[in-house]
């Protein structure tokens, strides 16, 4: 597909974090046409880590140029790339996020949101978004103010109903004050503590582009709600279905569970169209897509097209550590994989899905092995200490210490730490003491068999291969 023949966007790349929809590509999609996405998810340490494998090369220097203020950027190299990690060295940590970070910690965020945005865009014309969970809270605000300097057209959003976030994009589009929510247990809406204020204007000297903002859902309610509630302009929705990958929205209602703890989902899972289509709002659909006849099913429906994950994830361009892919890919050509809809293994309490991988923390040896640490913290739960103050605890840190911050969740025991295993997984794996590599944790959608087919014998393929084995346009496949 060449880059001068630009169609109309019928797709989105997915956004799967940690690094996995990296600014490479986000940058290949976009430059076809169809709508790049980039993952936020613990977006400065991501950053960071880069710094201290591989520095600064020319490209990143032309981009860290253009941020608006230098001495942010001076900061961040002289914490992050004065000096290179060794092989076999850990990395310097960026601190855990708190309700009362240093500013350094908030304006990494900002650079960081900046910097990945900001190459995705590099080199041509075409739309890049940015995708965040609602469920992690505290570093939203300057993650969005960081892909909006860097020009970000799209701005997506799931795991939670981020009613909110449309009239932030507004606020934040004008320079204005925001003022986010923050769930804390045991806090009520009026205490102070759960409203977190962000200032935009050390970075502004104008205003910005307010990027489009489309909503993750799993159904018609979800969508109905988001686009009658919000606090601004909902303009568009990406509808998942339970077999998509990442962290998944449970079943409606009471439900059951097979025999290995899958949820069954039903007929209330299902998805009205009808009533979708009344809300006039261009949605695209998500989980299950592997065919060009997907995509002609989903724009039949009423979608404008559809969202892809599981077959970029494994694509050449992906940011996923690349022997890791490439076994994987390798091991898909010997026989089917297993990717289980895990109750457990997410500390946020939705079902996330795993890839059953030799060697990751899917393995229960694997697991049972690894100490538990909690040192990166995307997903720790802010609540209310007797004595007014806020805490932090994570279902994945040591049990003792989950216990004694009162920590409940019967799923402790078997949560994995998806931040550690995530950031394994696109090539960034912390080492600990002794040499303790941590292991990696693969998510996906549940048809991660359809990459043999856009591999079509090869033992490798790339990201324009996914898009013209699915363009609805196209009337041969890919080699033919």
């Amino acid at each position: 597909m060449s880059e001068t023949s630009v169609p109309s966007p019928w797709l989105i790349q997915g956004g799967m974090g940690v690094a996995i929809s990296g600014w490479r590509l986000a940058r290949a999609v976009a430059r076809v046409g169809q709508i790049g996405v980039v993952s936020g998810t613990a977006i400065e340490t991501v950053f960071a880590r880069r710094l201290q494998d591989h520095g600064v090369d020319e490209e990143l220097d032309g981009v860290l140029k253009r941020f608006p203020r230098p001495d942010v950027v001076d900061r961040a190299l002289e914490r992050f790339a004065a000096r290179r990690r060794r092989d076999g060295a850990p990395y310097r940590a960026v601190p855990m996020l708190r309700a009362d970070s240093p500013r350094r910690e908030i304006e990494l965020i900002v650079l960081a949101s900046f910097v990945e945005v900001a190459l995705a865009k590099a080199g041509h014309s075409g739309l890049v978004g940015i995708n965040l969970l609602t469920k992690i809270q505290l570093p939203t605000a300057p993650s969005l103010l960081g892909a909006m300097l860097g020009g970000v057209d799209y701005v997506m959003m799931g795991a939670g109903v981020p009613t909110h976030i449309p009239g932030v994009l507004d606020e934040l589009s004008e320079g204005r004050r925001v003022t986010m929510p923050l769930d804390v247990e045991g806090a009520t809406s009026e205490n102070p503590v759960t409203s977190l204020p962000f200032d935009p204007a050390d970075y502004l000297d104008g205003a910005l582009a307010r990027p489009q903002f489309v909503g993750i859902v799993s159904g018609n309610v979800l969508a109905t709600a988001l686009v009658r509630r919000s606090s601004g302009e909902v303009n568009g929705l990406v509808v998942e279905r339970p077999s998509a990958g990442g962290h998944t929205a449970p079943p409606r209602g009471a439900y059951s569970v097979t025999d290995e703890g899958e949820p069954v989902y039903g007929p209330r899972d299902e998805v009205d169209f009808a009533a979708l289509n009344a809300l006039n709002v261009p949605y695209w659909i998500g989980g299950g897509v592997t065919r060009r006849e997907d995509v002609v099913a989903a724009q039949s429906l009423g979608a404008r097209g559809v969202q892809v994950g599981t077959l970029f994830a494994y694509c050449s361009d992906s940011g996923m550590e690349n022997q890791l892919r490439r076994r994987i890919l390798h091991e898909s050509r010997q026989g089917p994989l297993r990717v289980r809809t895990s109750l457990r293994a997410s500390s946020t309490g939705y079902p996330f899905k795993v890839l059953d991988e030799p060697g990751s923390v899917a393995e229960p040896e694997v697991y049972a092995e690894r100490p538990r640490h909690c040192d990166l913290g995307y997903l720790r739960e802010t609540y209310l200490k007797n004595d007014g103050s806020l805490g932090y605890r994570c279902a994945a840190e040591p049990l003792g210490q989950y216990q004694r911050k009162g920590g409940h969740s019967p799923e402790a025991p078997q949560t994995a730490c998806l931040c550690n295993g995530l950031l394994a997984t696109c090539g960034l794996p912390q080492v600990r003491a002794g040499g303790y590599v941590e292991p990696p944790l693969v998510t996906s959608g549940d048809c991660i068999a359809a990459i043999n087919e856009v591999a079509a014998g090869r033992d490798d393929y790339c990201a324009l291969d996914v898009i013209d084995w699915l363009d609805p346009q196209r009337v041969t496949t890919v080699g033919g």
